[in-house]
């Protein structure tokens, strides 16, 4: 066993606070986390929807599991005449919480229906899963980590025999980010995600643990609220979709004519809106509501580094 070191120079401190998931499986990544779902609990098919990068399902194309694709409507429910009657020993119902925007009342409706249900969370961090519901975060769409998933699931057996994994080498864009523009390690971030694509299963890294402890997760879940609640009181006249406030949400989704245009405008004055899901756009057709929807919803940024002032110039740098 190797001693522990003693002196040398001082390392990041803190992290002694607690993980907002605390009890939850810390793993590396979202995908690792379905990954793990697909071994511990045996999955032989799953349903998924149209409207979901497809990253998302990729460990399932990696496990040799069968994927059903499903439409949503504009709630982003899926479509009930989409999904089967009834599922089979091994076959799966993956719902995703776009936006938040799906309440418990509408899960448990999916789960009294099927047995086999997971939901993925990465769009709700701040969402407490339905009880007894395999659920999935991602940390990084939220916080300042490079990595980090946590998966409630009763599937637990193994999980301490995982290895921890390293993610020192990948903070280098979100370190850069405190002293200069996102633009000097735009490539750094994409990289990041790209190494999403091979990443071994393992627990998560001791580093982003450490992050995620110091994070005041209440401070957080407020601003990003607020921030939502301030461009949609601003915005929703003009939104197609019908929202409600979720509590910490991701980003304000405003569904709108000619949306492609309005985020060019955008960047241009340095609001970067993200399309999210580019490859909707590319397996689905153009009249399809999926490649509406992956096309001209802009997902408006509202976390906790801003506040009202913030959200007031997006307003203006759309012109709305």
């Amino acid at each position: 066993m190797d001693q522990k070191e003693i002196g040398g120079y001082i390392q990041l401190d803190g992290g002694k606070g607690s993980l907002f998931h605390e009890g939850a499986l810390a793993l590396n990544s979202g995908r690792n986390a379905l990954a793990w779902l697909i071994e511990a609990a045996g999955i032989r098919k799953i349903h998924v929807p149209y409207f979901v990068c497809g990253t998302a399902y990729e460990p399932c194309e990696k496990a040799g599991v069968p994927v059903l694709f499903y439409h949503v409507d504009e709630r982003f429910r899926p479509v009930p005449e989409d999904l089967p009657e009834k599922t089979e020993d091994g076959e799966w119902l993956y719902l995703v919480n776009h936006y938040g925007q799906l309440t418990e009342e509408a899960i448990l409706q999916f789960c009294s229906r099927y047995p086999n249900v997971i939901v993925d969370n990465t769009q709700a961090y701040f969402a407490m899963p339905a009880r007894g519901v395999q659920t999935i975060y991602s940390c990084r769409k939220y916080f300042g980590v490079a990595d980090g998933a946590f998966l409630y699931t009763d599937h637990t057996e193994g999980y301490e025999d995982l290895p921890r994994d390293s993610s020192c080498e990948h903070m280098h864009f979100l370190l850069s980010r405190c002293e200069k523009p996102a633009s000097d390690t735009y490539s750094e971030y994409v990289a990041n995600n790209a190494r999403f694509h091979t990443l071994p299963l393992r627990r998560m890294s001791p580093l982003t643990e450490l992050l995620l402890r110091r994070i005041d997760y209440e401070e957080a879940k407020r601003k990003r609220t607020d921030n939502f609640r301030t461009l949609h009181d601003r915005l929703g006249r003009y939104n197609r979709l019908d929202l409600r406030v979720p509590e910490g949400a991701f980003a304000y989704p405003l569904w709108i004519e000619d949306g492609e245009a309005l985020r060019k405008k955008a960047i241009a004055e340095k609001v970067y809106i993200p399309v999210l899901w580019p490859d909707v756009c590319e397996k689905t057709g153009r009249d399809t509501l999926e490649h509406q929807m992956a096309a001209d919803i802009l997902p408006l940024p509202c976390d906790q580094r801003y506040g009202a002032e913030e959200m007031k110039r997006i307003c203006e740098v759309l012109g709305l």
